[in-house]
């Protein structure tokens, strides 16, 4: 609806009806969740049984909580490991590819800029798998050939790493470029003339100028990597990342503590989300 365009009451009940279904169409199953985690029942669904916080805090069979489910915390660990390295290689190359694309200029810089972004409309399927095969193709032929096997170019958290690494680069280099672009060239060209050098004067007036930018991108990076789950399936090895962890939980059946778990993840997402939004929204100029 465009707010300039005079609207009868009726198309705005209508709209305001279409907004509130929606909503409600997103919230809903986030609720669900969030109240069966209470939930005294070894099953997750009706009828409610009475709240309890066992599914959090429990450390007796069959009330095990989150909190002494030590198989579901190492795979929080284990996904958190593998955030951090996404979350800083992905910002430093998607930095780095920011000022290629913003400041170069060279032959076939358009068709790397479509190559770099590629992985953005790849299935994650997809691009696991062509990680697992290329990766396994390479270790065959060497050990083949010298005799050398090189475990980390079979199923682990190197192929887990590289695998998130490869799309979510593309998500903090358009954040990254974005603020880049609204970056004035002769605040660096100031800092030049009165004896900076350029180091000196990209460390101190551009990267302070691109940090909203850097810590928003840092936390969508680390968000998509705790969550991903399609290309992390086709590279995981013996240390499973809690997706997959859930995953396999929810083969054996089902329990509320994979409730309480979701609702904590909510809860952190939501935080970090909110975090981005407000450091970019409060950083960026007039």
């Amino acid at each position: 609806m465009i707010p300039s365009i005079p609207q009868s009451r009726f198309h705005k009940g209508v709209y305001a009806g279409y907004i509130t279904l929606f909503f409600i169409y997103l919230s809903a199953p986030l609720i669900v969740v969030g109240v069966f985690a209470f939930n005294d029942s070894l099953f997750p669904s009706m009828p409610w049984e009475g709240g309890t916080l066992a599914w959090f805090f429990g450390n007796e069979a069959p009330y095990i909580g989150i909190f002494n489910d030590s198989k579901l915390l190492g795979s929080v660990g284990v996904s958190a490991f593998v955030a951090f390295w996404v979350t800083l290689l992905s910002v430093t190359v998607g930095t780095c590819n920011a000022f290629l694309f913003e400041r170069a200029q060279f032959p076939g810089k358009n068709l790397l800029y479509v190559v770099a972004l590629s992985p953005l409309v790849i299935p994650g399927v997809i691009l696991g798998i062509s990680i697992l095969v290329f990766s396994n193709a390479i270790a065959n032929g060497i050990e083949d050939t010298i005799g050398w096997d090189l475990e980390f170019l079979r199923p682990g958290l190197f192929l887990v790493i590289l695998g998130q690494f490869a799309f979510v680069t593309t998500i903090t280099t358009l954040v990254i470029s974005a603020r880049l672009r609204k970056f004035d060239v002769s605040l660096e060209e100031a800092a030049l003339n009165l004896g900076a050098t350029r180091r000196a004067a990209l460390w101190t007036v551009t990267i302070p100028f691109l940090k909203p930018a850097l810590v928003g991108a840092g936390i969508v990076a680390f968000l998509m990597s705790f969550e991903n789950f399609n290309t992390t399936l086709m590279l995981v090895g013996s240390d499973a990342p809690l997706t997959i962890a859930m995953f396999d939980r929810l083969k054996q059946g089902s329990t509320p503590v994979l409730n309480a778990l979701s609702l904590l993840l909510m809860v952190v997402s939501g935080g970090l989300a909110l975090l981005s939004v407000f450091v970019q929204r409060d950083k960026n100029p007039d």
